[in-house]
């Protein structure tokens, strides 16, 4: 089972933040640094303000130097497809090839309407959404020295020389949520890998069986793809340390401990091990404090041996 440190910068947290606690996971062996795609924070000011996602982890990947990086999820509503095939493109570049893409259709209705990005329905959003995973896997996939189109219902892609190339053959690709139909389609036809959000193991054990029976539907071996869960976490020494981190993060301990990875090291571990049981290979565990780098370590020292 490999750990992943999953941030939230919306929820309060600067460039210098994000870049330490990066620097801290790499030196602990996580195995990537990833951060959310959102420019309102939920149930907070989120001082000193948003920052954008492409941006800082351009600055990371010149602050590290082995740890890979991601979002979970950059919101297609945010980003024209061929630009942001060349953002991520570059900071795979300016990285020596360790950015991977999770992208989604995008959800939170008030942060569109608090920065005027336009926010059609569900249907609509899926669509566009599928159009932009074959424009960026088409750009990037295109030989150097061909050209690029796409002709689509929301996007029309012309003579597109399909630069600058990522330095990855291929950027991995993360789709994930719980969506019954369209989610699993997109997954088995674009996802490098595919991720359960903040689920128990029933939902997992259902979303994962969906992914894999529409893998079957389109002749993919579902064994290619990497499957993964993001759970929050809070884990402590003793119970005064769960209480203190719970309390730290506006949650109760026993319904981290139902919903999360939380608990004593043995207790998280346990439950890191059930998900493995269910087929996930990845735990993106969802570090909400940022100014806590020891919670990094006691999971790095205490859990990660042990899973």
């Amino acid at each position: 089972m490999e750990l992943r440190v999953f941030t939230e910068p919306q929820q309060g947290a600067t460039y210098d933040d994000l870049v330490a606690v990066a620097k801290e996971a790499e030196a602990l062996g996580f195995g990537a640094f990833f951060r959310s795609d959102h420019y309102l924070g939920m149930g907070t000011e989120g001082l000193p303000g948003p920052s954008d996602a492409w941006i800082t982890l351009a600055g990371i990947a010149r602050e590290t130097s082995t740890i890979r990086l991601g979002t979970l999820m950059t919101s297609a509503t945010f980003r024209l497809p061929g630009p942001l095939a060349i953002s991520v493109a570059t900071v795979d570049q300016m990285s020596g090839g360790r950015v991977e893409l999770g992208i989604g259709a995008g959800w939170f209705a008030q942060e569109h309407e608090a920065y005027g990005i336009p926010f059609p329905g569900t249907g609509e959003r899926f669509d566009r959404f599928e159009e932009q995973l074959a424009i960026i896997t088409g750009l990037w996939a295109t030989p150097p020295g061909e050209r690029f189109a796409h002709e689509g219902t929301h996007y029309r892609v012309t003579d597109n020389p399909a630069l600058p190339k990522p330095a990855q053959a291929k950027v991995p690709v993360l789709i994930g949520g719980h969506g019954a139909r369209r989610t699993p389609d997109l997954a088995a036809r674009y996802a490098d890998e595919f991720n359960v959000p903040f689920a128990g193991e029933d939902d997992t054990r259902t979303q994962f069986a969906r992914v894999r029976e529409a893998c079957e539907r389109h002749d993919r071996d579902p064994d290619g793809l990497t499957w993964s869960n993001a759970l929050v976490v809070c884990v402590g020494a003793d119970e005064a340390e769960v209480e203190r981190r719970a309390a730290a993060i506006g949650r109760d301990k026993d319904e981290l401990r139902e919903n999360g990875v939380a608990g004593t090291p043995e207790e998280a571990a346990d439950t890191i091990r059930r998900y493995a049981d269910l087929g996930a290979q990845r735990i993106y565990l969802q570090f909400l404090d940022l100014s806590d780098l020891d919670h990094l370590r006691l999971v790095a020292r205490d859990v990660m041996p042990h899973v």
